[in-house]
């Protein structure tokens, strides 16, 4: 089995500082207010700003979480509507060469990333409601719980990631 979640990253997060103890409700409104979040940040940025040590910029990360969530709300709706809980894993660097994340414009990433962020939360309270476990490929059985709080981790993780590329910018002087 893969590792993941506090096990492949540390509790707390080794680079984001992540407590993987919040519950699964705090794991909720986290990816609730995680848009406005990425919003406020990213209000005087272009977007295609850098980091020497991260391999994409911010409006690349806001569309990997936004995918992410996406993807995770399409799997916990399916096991909801129709039992399907038997999941693949997939590669976030092949999406991201596939959807271009780098030519994605910065306001339509955080559009998706709120649109998105909506369908997970319905999603994922619905599931935990019912007492989903998913089936994925590589890591086993996951609780709509687990998922809660792997992609509340994920959200975080990448905010931060995006409070490191910002700090990292040399200010214009006026």
């Amino acid at each position: 089995m893969e590792k993941w979640g506090a096990n492949l990253y540390g509790d707390p997060c080794r680079a984001c500082g992540f407590d993987w103890g919040l519950t699964p409700d705090q794991a909720v409104t986290l990816v609730r207010t995680v848009p406005a979040q990425f919003e406020e940040r990213l209000q005087n940025a272009t977007g295609r700003e850098r980091h020497a040590e991260l391999d994409w910029t911010p409006s690349a990360y806001v569309s990997h979480v936004a995918d992410n969530l996406r993807t995770w709300a399409e799997r916990l709706k399916g096991a909801c509507a129709n039992g399907v809980t038997e999941i693949p894993s997939y590669d976030p660097d092949l999406l991201a060469a596939a959807r271009r994340y780098e030519d994605i414009a910065l306001a339509a990433a955080l559009w998706s990333l709120t649109w998105s962020s909506r369908a997970w939360t319905e999603a994922v309270e619905e599931a935990m409601a019912t007492d989903i476990v998913l089936q994925h490929a590589t890591r086993g059985p996951q609780k709509a719980t687990d998922v809660a709080r792997n992609n509340a981790h994920d959200a975080h993780h990448h905010l931060h990631d995006v409070d490191r590329i910002l700090n990292a910018q040399t200010p214009t002087p006026k």
